[in-house]
């Protein structure tokens, strides 16, 4: 990834923990100016790192957009990066043009199904009918999206769709957990603790510590909800994260 600019390593520490408060999960997509998401991020007291989203059909679908967007970015003191669609969205630009990004994230959440859709497990599209065989393919598929492609982060880890999200407890295993926990390990790929969904819990995210993988914060918001990471706080207190635990790019 591409060299930290100075103006980037100068973040805000939380007063009691000592860790960064930096939200890498922040989308401006033409809601905002990045002039205004730095004001927001400087009265939430927090640096931002910028997403856009990148594969094919994409906003940032080629070098040339690409680059367009770094360039745009590079004035300003907020670490670029890009949300990856699609398992194959690095074969839409070089390596050289990668490399100028600070981070790349990526999830699990548009998921394959066994007819071939492509199902936003956000939405009410997601229709559940066995979930342990849907758990099983799940897990599967964030193993995958972990050690496909050049990522950096595991995005809104542990989602589970609205039909059964009451059972997450019951859902995510302690086999299930370590499942992704060693493919993020392996591959060293952070994993992110995420604001807006509140997850992963706080039994996943102590596993996670305990296998030696770093953690990231995000808030996953738009517009002006950017920069809110009181969730990931929440969970670095309780699970007692210090600086060693936490993933910034270019560590």
């Amino acid at each position: 990834m591409n060299e930290t600019n100075p103006n980037r390593t100068q973040v805000p520490l939380h007063s009691e923990l000592g860790i960064p408060l930096v939200d890498l999960h922040a989308h401006l997509e033409g809601q905002i100016s990045i002039e205004r998401a730095l004001e927001i991020a400087r009265a939430r007291g927090v640096c931002l790192g910028v997403v856009e989203h990148g594969g094919r059909g994409e906003a940032l679908h080629d070098d040339e957009t690409l680059r367009r967007y770094v360039a745009e970015m590079a004035p300003h003191p907020v670490y670029v990066g890009i949300q990856a669609e699609g398992l194959d969205w690095d074969r839409c630009f070089s390596d050289a043009a990668r490399r100028e990004l600070d981070y790349v994230l990526s999830d699990a959440l548009t998921f394959p199904e066994r007819d071939g859709r492509r199902v936003r497990l956000w939405t009410a599209e997601a229709q559940i009918e066995d979930a342990q065989d849907f758990m099983d393919r799940y897990v599967d598929f964030n193993v995958q999206v972990i050690s496909s492609t050049p990522i950096d982060i595991l995005a809104n880890p542990t989602f589970l769709p609205a039909a059964i999200v009451d059972a997450y407890d019951a859902l995510w295993t302690e086999e299930r957990m370590d499942a992704v926990i060693a493919a993020a390990v392996a591959h060293g790929v952070a994993i992110e603790i995420n604001a807006r969904y509140e997850i992963p819990s706080a039994a996943f995210l102590r596993r996670a510590t305990e296998a030696g993988a770093r953690l990231s914060f995000g808030s996953n918001e738009h517009g002006e909800e950017i920069g809110q990471l009181a969730y990931c706080v929440r969970m670095a207190r309780e699970c007692g994260l210090t600086r060693a635990n936490i993933y910034l790019p270019g560590d």
